[in-house]
């Protein structure tokens, strides 16, 4: 077989998380498609066409979209590698499958991409931990750890993948009551904000991700993908708030509920899935968190913090609408 020209291959164009929604491209999903079931040939003879990559290596972050056994790799949706290929969904196989154990879908990772004349392989994968040194994260982080060491033994632990995600009632933009179980048989996107954050890169960013899904994923919307925004801050954040605040991202009220509630039942939600906020002189100090929960009801995974892109998340979510229906 003929190894094909890396000239013929066409990555995704890399976007930065920080684009405004209304600078979204297109997606062209037949072609993303294609590059996410890309098949481990595929990215072998990709990575090693040419000789003159032999023998180098590049620094790599990621953020896994599944683990591939069979295959002895993980798919991964990766940043551009300065020098070597764009922004683009492709499969690593691992020497040793030790290596994938405590991987799962969803962890940001760090690896060395070693690309030898007749192979290409990761060494060195670390999973990145969400560390923020910005001031609201990390106060509820400290906070947390405070509060946790006053904790009683029952207190509320967040959910882990593969748990069943209780039922849950909230209010949204429209006061409509909706409800988890409303959206059986799809996928829910899941994240927390606050419509007064001050900070473009915590709420804003967080909430613009989803913005760029939904145009990513137009024709899904509804029929297969519901996306949920859940306030932490219902004293503020009533329906007409938060129908304000759907406007920036001009968000379908069928298919993206921002949700509010009374506040025991806020709190209730925030503790299924981790999220910690603390008022501090009007405003929160408070956690990063975005959930994905497949069709039967359980969590996939539970993203902390804000490093992946909007790409990356959709990528995730593109996985997770592809998997078999009886998984």
């Amino acid at each position: 077989m003929a190894t094909p020209s890396p000239s013929k291959l066409r990555p995704r164009p890399c976007r930065t998380n920080d684009e405004p929604v209304s600078l979204a491209p297109a997606r062209n999903a037949k072609a993303r498609k294609v590059a996410a079931r890309g098949m481990l040939l595929l990215a072998v003879l990709f990575l090693c066409a040419g000789t003159g990559w032999a023998g180098k290596t590049y620094s790599v972050t990621c953020l896994v979209l599944k683990i591939d056994k069979a295959h002895q790799a993980f798919v991964a949706s990766c940043q551009s590698i300065p020098g070597y290929m764009e922004a683009m969904v492709m499969p690593y196989p691992v020497r040793d499958p030790k290596e994938l154990e405590g991987l799962a879908p969803g962890m940001m990772i760090d690896f060395t991409l070693v690309v030898e004349q007749d192979s290409a392989y990761p060494e060195n994968i670390h999973v990145r931990e969400f560390q923020s040194v910005e001031q609201d994260p990390l106060t509820a982080r400290r906070l947390k750890l405070l509060d946790g060491a006053f904790a009683s033994p029952s207190s509320p632990k967040a959910l882990q993948a593969g748990e069943s995600v209780p039922e849950f009632a909230l209010t949204d933009q429209n006061r409509r009551h909706v409800a988890l179980s409303q959206f059986s048989g799809k996928v829910v996107l899941l994240n927390f904000i606050y419509t007064r954050c001050a900070l473009p890169n915590f709420c804003f960013r967080i909430a613009n991700n989803f913005g760029v899904l939904q145009k990513r994923f137009k024709t899904r919307m509804g029929r297969d993908l519901v996306f949920l925004t859940v306030t932490f801050d219902p004293v503020h954040d009533t329906p007409e708030a938060l129908a304000h605040y759907a406007e920036i991202w001009k968000a379908d009220p069928q298919t993206w509920h921002f949700l509010t509630g009374a506040s025991s039942d806020v709190q209730r939600v925030c503790n299924l899935f981790g999220v910690d906020f603390f008022p501090d002189e009007g405003l929160m100090d408070h956690s990063l968190h975005t959930a994905i929960i497949d069709p039967a009801g359980k969590l996939v995974t539970n993203l902390e913090g804000n490093e992946f892109t909007a790409d990356q998340l959709g990528d995730l979510v593109q996985t997770v609408l592809e998997r078999p229906q009886d998984r």
